[in-house]
């Protein structure tokens, strides 16, 4: 795995994992980014905040690189795309948001997939993938992740990982518009240490 300066990813950090590697979005990733999200639009929608009307546009795309790079900058945020080893393709997003020092040392968990790409095991691999540099050059305690209980693909990845689920979160996000219940999972930095050794 190629890390570069701890805690500040540039948009040359590259994580490798099984079958898939991540790196921060640059700019030229917009053409393929807004094509696999405008595929993917049905499929995400029901498990997303409401998309602005002009998400898919290249202004938006550049007011999010600059966001992302704040975020980063600030050790507030991490985004990661996604991409297949095999053919270099994007297929999907991992991000560590909301992150919290002091005495905390946590942040969330969030992912998409684009809809070619669902259920063959890639999400899997990219959560596995980005729990090292949580852990290790982030130095974070605790990695927490919310999914809508119906959600059933978003859990199956969280548990085949080895997140705990900790419980039900009333009305915790608006999604695509409606306050939604969410299910709680957390991985520890202990849990992955845990899980490391044993696989």
């Amino acid at each position: 795995m190629a890390f570069l300066r701890a805690g500040h990813p540039s948009e040359w950090t590259v994580l490798q994992g099984r079958g898939v590697w991540l790196r921060p979005p640059q700019s030229s990733d917009y053409g393929s980014w807004a094509e696999l999200r405008t595929l993917s639009r049905a499929h995400l929608t029901p498990w997303e905040p409401a998309w602005p009307r002009d998400d898919l546009t290249k202004s938006a795309y550049r007011r999010r690189l600059k966001f992302y790079q704040r975020e980063a900058r600030d050790d507030l945020g991490y985004a990661f795309l996604l991409f297949q080893s095999e053919s270099d393709r994007l297929i999907g997003g991992v991000t560590l948001s909301n992150v919290r020092r002091g005495v905390t040392q946590s942040a969330m968990l969030g992912y998409w997939m684009g809809l070619p790409f669902a259920g063959r095991g890639y999400m899997s691999a990219a959560v596995r993938t980005a729990l090292p540099y949580a852990f290790e050059t982030l130095r974070l305690h605790r990695v927490e992740a919310a999914v809508q209980p119906t959600n059933d693909a978003s859990i199956r990845v969280l548990r085949s990982v080895g997140f705990i689920e900790e419980g039900l979160a009333r009305r915790y996000l608006k999604i695509n518009g409606v306050w939604q219940d969410h299910l709680m999972f957390a991985m520890l930095a202990e849990d992955w240490m845990t899980r490391e050794v044993r696989v």
